[in-house]
C-alpha cells in the first residue's frame, strides 16, 4: 500500500488554515494577513539569494530613522512588505525600522491589525554571506479600522502573533500564535511553499552557549559583567563547565540558534547605549514572545520584556533571552548588583 504520510505535507498555508479551524469564531482575517507576510518573506529570500548578481548590495544613499546607512536591499524589502501588507486589507497601521513615521494604510484598505517589522535585520552582513532575516509582530487593534495611533504603544503582552524568517543556506520561518507553541518551516524552492520541518520548538531550560557582543564589554555595567563572568568562569563547586561563545551579529541567526540549542542571547544596555540597542516594537517584542511561547524567558535584567510599554515607535530596550534557568541566573545577577541601576532599568 502507498504510505500517504510521506506525501501528507504540512505547508504554512495549510497550517494557518488548520489553526483557524480550531477557533469557530475566527473570521479568517489573520489567515489572510499571514499570507501577505509569507509573500513578503518569499520575495526577500529570492532577492537575498541573488543580491550580488543583480547589484542589490551596497548603499542606497539614504539613512533610516536609526541613523544607519540603508542598503539597497533594505529599501526594496521594506517596499515589498508594505505593498503586500497594504494589499491584504487587514492592517490599519505598520511600523517599520526603515520608515521614520507610522505607515497609515488608506482608509478603504484598513483592517483590524497593526504589524511591526524589521524587513531585513542584519543587512550589513549581506556582503559577507552571513544569515539575515525579517522579524515581525502582529497586534489586534481594539478599535479595528477606526483605531488611532495611540493603540500601537501598548505592552508586548498584547501581541497575538510573532515570527521571523531567516535567509541563509535555507530559508526558515519560525512562527507562534501565542498558544504555547512555536513551529518552524523551511522554504522548498521547488514547491514555492514553506514546509513544516521543526514542529513544537522547545528551548532547553539550560544551555551551553552565550551570545553577546563582547566588544562592548568595556562599557558594561556591573550586573552584566557579573553574569557573563559567571558563565565563562563558573565556580568549581557549581560543577558546571564554561559556556561556549557564539555571536553572529545578526539577531535572527543568533536567536534561532538559541531557540534550538538553548543558552542566552543578549544585547544589554551599557554606557554607550543607556536604553539598549534593539528596538522594542519590531525586534524585542516579537523575539521575546517567541522565546516565551517556546518555554523560555526574556528580560531586560530587571523587567519582563513583554511588560514594557514603548514611549515611541522606535523606542529601544536591553534584552536577555534564552532558557528559563539561564535567564533566572541573569535576573539573579542583576538583583545582586542593583546599586548601579539607572532609570532605564528601574
Amino acid at each position: 500500500m502507498t504510505d500517504h504520510h510521506k506525501t501528507n505535507i504540512m505547508t504554512l498555508t495549510r497550517y494557518v488554515l488548520e489553526e483557524q479551524r480550531q477557533h469557530p469564531d475566527a473570521t479568517g482575517d489573520l489567515t489572510i494577513a499571514m499570507n501577505a507576510v509569507q509573500v513578503g518573506c518569499k520575495f526577500v529570500e529570492a532577492c537575498v539569494r541573488k543580491a550580488r548578481l543583480i547589484n542589490l548590495v551596497g548603499l542606497a544613499g539614504n539613512t533610516n530613522v536609526q541613523g544607519e546607512d540603508q542598503k539597497k536591499l533594505d529599501v526594496l524589502s521594506n517596499e515589498m512588505f508594505v505593498n503586500a501588507l497594504v494589499a491584504s486589507g487587514k492592517f490599519s497601521f505598520m511600523v517599520s525600522e526603515e520608515v521614520d513615521d507610522i505607515v497609515v494604510v488608506p482608509e478603504e484598505l484598513r483592517g483590524k491589525y497593526c504589524i511591526t517589522f524589521d524587513p531585513l535585520d542584519g543587512s550589513s552582513n549581506i556582503d559577507a554571506g552571513v544569515n539575515v532575516g525579517t522579524i515581525f509582530g502582529i497586534w489586534r487593534l481594539p478599535s479595528g479600522p477606526n483605531a488611532t495611533v495611540e493603540e500601537i504603544l501598548v505592552p508586548g503582552s498584547e501581541i497575538i502573533a510573532g515570527g521571523y524568517c531567516m535567509y541563509g543556506s535555507s530559508c526558515n520561518l519560525v512562527l507562534t500564535f501565542g498558544n504555547s507553541r512555536v513551529d518552524g518551516f523551511t522554504l522548498d524552492p521547488a514547491l514555492g511553499e514553506f514546509i513544516l520541518t521543526h514542529p513544537g520548538i522547545s528551548i532547553p531550560a539550560r544551555g551551553k552557549i552565550y551570545s553577546v557582543n563582547e566588544g562592548n564589554s568595556l562599557y558594561w555595567d556591573d550586573a552584566t559583567r557579573a553574569y557573563f563572568d559567571s558563565v565563562k568562569f563558573p565556580p568549581a563547586e557549581s560543577g558546571r563547565k564554561p559556556y561556549s561563545a557564539r555571536y553572529i551579529g545578526s539577531m535572527v541567526a543568533d536567536v534561532h540558534r538559541t531557540l534550538l540549542y538553548g543558552g542566552v542571547f543578549a544585547y544589554p544596555s551599557d554606557r554607550k547605549s543607556r536604553s539598549g540597542k534593539l528596538r522594542i516594537l519590531y525586534e524585542s517584542f516579537p523575539m521575546a514572545f517567541i522565546t516565551e511561547q517556546a518555554g523560555g524567558k526574556a528580560t531586560t535584567g530587571t523587567r519582563r520584556v513583554l511588560d514594557l510599554v514603548p514611549r515611541n515607535i522606535h523606542d529601544r530596550c536591553p534584552i536577555f533571552l534564552g532558557g528559563a534557568d539561564d535567564i533566572a541566573d541573569v535576573e539573579a545577577a542583576f538583583a545582586a548588583n542593583a546599586n548601579w541601576l539607572d532609570e532605564t532599568q528601574k
